[in-house]
């Protein structure tokens, strides 16, 4: 029986002004997706012992500054971002994988979670109103490999049956443009998540109330430089690679904002990339990451036990899209499952 919230949570309203537009039954399918996922968690962990249905490992949970730039045009001064403010952060780097135990060596997405602290005003999701904190989740691709909430069921379904022909059938499932990105996206390696561009991949409104505007985010590393993949890579290459440079320097990462310029830029799909030469990105803060002794028992647990959701998030900031509303659902599900399979009171910091 599906795990229950005491502050239920309700399906988002499509914004048509903004472009969002809801799929056939995509309340319901968003259920489906949340109750097939639960399904897996329980079947997979013990009591004890549950994890996130993605993004299960984390290479890194570092300690950060987010300082918002001193200046700041007016229409991009919105939300958190009050020219001149500075907030503490958390930031969990992981791999995409839902298994905890896979090799950093292992083709995969990489993901960067961003949770600014002390930040005031009501949030958006019901469960976490009071909260102080806002949420920013990205992956190293500008892209999702699918938008549409039956696909995604079916996907699920799929790949956690014990049927091999089923397995099989995962291709139909996505279509050719769907399959061709979840091999780009869960096909790949870095060296160091430090040195890692990641995207929002789906939009988020930005501002409110009648001048308020669609954008997408992303950080780059302030520097260029990259390390070269080591010879032989351990299970553990990529935290290592993180205690390495944050043993030696700070580091410098870039926070950018994507306005949505022209109408041929979709909400709802979250499969094509928003060309930057037509709609070009615009720095609007900093994060420093400090040197830091980040592999600790005590960080590692915080960094565990604490959820990351775009819903985490002012008005301002409010997701936008299917991805995002599914999101919503799925992820709220997920935290309430691994804390109470884990015995863990669920809180923000």
């Amino acid at each position: 029986m599906p795990v229950a919230s005491d502050n239920p949570i309700s399906y988002p309203h499509a914004d048509a002004a903004l472009g969002e537009k809801l799929f056939p039954d995509e309340a319901a399918l968003a259920e489906q997706l949340a109750d097939t996922i639960e399904k897996t968690i329980r079947e997979q962990y013990q009591p004890g012992n549950a994890r996130r249905d993605v993004h299960a490992k984390a290479t890194g949970f570092l300690k950060a500054e987010f300082r918002v730039h001193e200046t700041l045009p007016d229409n991009l001064a919105r939300g958190v971002f009050v020219p001149g403010k500075i907030y503490q952060a958390l930031i969990r780097f992981s791999n995409g994988s839902a298994n905890a135990a896979e090799s950093d060596n292992h083709q995969d997405g990489r993901g960067m979670a961003i949770k600014l602290l002390n930040v005031p005003g009501e949030k958006i999701l019901e469960s976490d109103r009071h909260a102080t904190t806002q949420d920013f989740v990205m992956i190293n691709h500008p892209v999702f490999f699918t938008n549409d909430p039956q696909s995604y069921l079916s996907l699920l379904q799929k790949a956690g049956s014990s049927n091999l022909l089923a397995k099989m059938t995962i291709p139909f499932a996505l279509g050719l443009k769907g399959t061709a990105l979840a091999m780009e996206i869960h096909h790949g390696k870095i060296s160091n998540p430090l040195q890692t561009r990641y995207f929002s991949a789906s939009p988020y409104q930005w501002g409110v109330g009648p001048d308020r505007q669609v954008i997408k985010f992303s950080v780059v590393p302030v520097s260029a430089a990259v390390d070269p993949m080591p010879d032989n890579p351990g299970p553990d290459y990529l935290r290592e690679a993180m205690q390495a440079t944050l043993q030696k320097s700070t580091v410098g990462m870039k926070f950018l904002v994507q306005p949505k310029i022209v109408d041929n830029m979709s909400v709802e799909d979250s499969t094509t990339e928003w060309q930057e030469a037509e709609a070009p990105f615009h720095e609007v803060a900093t994060i420093h990451i400090p040197q830091q002794d980040f592999d600790t028992p005590e960080q590692n647990a915080l960094g565990e036990n604490l959820s990351f959701t775009p819903w985490h998030a002012l008005p301002e900031h409010r997701p936008l899209g299917s991805l995002n509303r599914i999101r919503k659902i799925v992820y709220e599900r997920v935290s309430l499952v691994r804390h109470a399979m884990n015995s863990l009171e669920r809180r923000e910091p």
